[in-house]
């Protein structure tokens, strides 16, 4: 296929072109239904002129469906998406994004997808898809899945759609809440999810971080005991990795322990875990729920994570390699593989 594509890019430079933006029209349509055309031009930054045209000839061939609310996609454009993902990916360059982040944190599987979630929010609409079609393909009956929280777990939720044998599935929450605004917070993101793909859930009902004495009083309830267990023997983990100093804030953490997160250098979390940048866990939050020991036991376990900013964030975490499988979009992975430290 890449032969063939720099042979087009030769011979037919134009046509690379007209595929790539209706793609991109497409593909954003998607995400954003109902859509109206001055909308989708602000968001893929082309002239209003220019989408109007476009999406009359998408319109004209089957692909779009123009109604009073907005843009939608036909069965016809959703199949055109599906069957050009790949070669849209070798033509962009996003293929060799992924097989060089693959190779250079050595991990099993690496999706990259398009943009930077720093600058344009549905990024990560975009990357809860990927997570969505990716838990499609490896969901298996009777298997537990286990979520964190965050925004962009919210993401992976707002996309999620029914999944084959997930009446069979349970979910959970990897962890209590942070006492956060609650639509961030795992438990909503659980049960969101698991009604959407139409399996069964169970919710953790503790407060996090908490007290050494409140943590040993707690993780005794044999309810707690019981969730607990099956956050530890989750077949899949989905979990997102946040800035060390945006975390500890989230957290409301104390100005001592704040001091030491930052005189040690942390950079990434994940799991209520604060690494540096060479990924030594330099302070440990106490959290009920899933920790970092429990993830080696676990099939997969998938870290969704994205924009410039948080490159580093997320070089920390995977530095003692401890998922298997990343999520990210086209701003983080570019910092990555431009950070020498990796």
């Amino acid at each position: 296929m890449r032969a063939l594509i720099d042979l087009q890019k030769k011979l037919f430079p134009d046509v690379l072109d007209i595929m790539q933006r209706r793609y991109q029209l497409l593909h954003y349509i998607q995400l954003m239904q109902p859509v109206g055309r001055r909308t989708l031009s602000d968001n893929v930054e082309l002239a209003e002129r220019t989408v109007r045209s476009e999406v009359d000839y998408l319109n004209k061939m089957g692909a779009v469906e123009i109604t009073s609310r907005g843009m939608h996609l036909t069965y016809e454009g959703q199949n055109i998406l599906e069957q050009l993902a790949d070669f849209i990916k070798d033509v962009t360059g996003i293929k060799v994004l992924e097989e060089r982040l693959k190779d250079t944190l050595k991990l099993h599987h690496v999706i990259v997808v398009p943009g930077d979630s720093d600058e344009l929010d549905w990024v990560k609409h975009e990357m809860g898809k990927a997570c969505m079609e990716y838990l499609q393909k490896h969901l298996k009956p009777h298997n537990t899945v286990a979520i964190t929280g965050g925004t962009t777990m919210a993401a992976v939720a707002d996309m999620m759609t029914p999944l084959k044998d997930a009446e069979k599935c349970m979910f959970v929450p990897a962890r209590g809440g942070l006492g956060e605004r609650v639509e961030n917070q795992a438990n909503t993101i659980c049960a969101e999810m698991a009604k959407k793909a139409r399996g069964d859930y169970r919710l953790l009902y503790v407060p996090d971080p908490l007290s050494e004495s409140s943590y040993h009083t707690i993780i005794e309830e044999p309810s707690i005991k019981e969730i607990l267990n099956m956050i530890r023997n989750a077949n899949i983990v989905i979990h997102g990795v946040g800035d060390a100093m945006t975390m500890a804030e989230r957290r409301k953490t104390s100005s001592d322990q704040l001091e030491i997160i930052k005189q040690k250098k942390a950079v990434g979390e994940a799991f209520g875990y604060y690494f540096n940048q060479q990924g030594e866990i330099v302070h440990k939050v106490r959290t009920v729920g899933l920790q970092l020991e429990d993830l080696k036991y676990t099939d997969k376990v998938i870290a969704v994570a994205g924009g410039h900013t948080k490159a580093q964030a997320i070089a920390s975490y995977f530095q003692p390699g401890q998922s298997n499988v990343l999520i990210t979009d086209e701003g983080a992975a570019q910092e990555l593989l431009r950070d020498s430290s990796l």
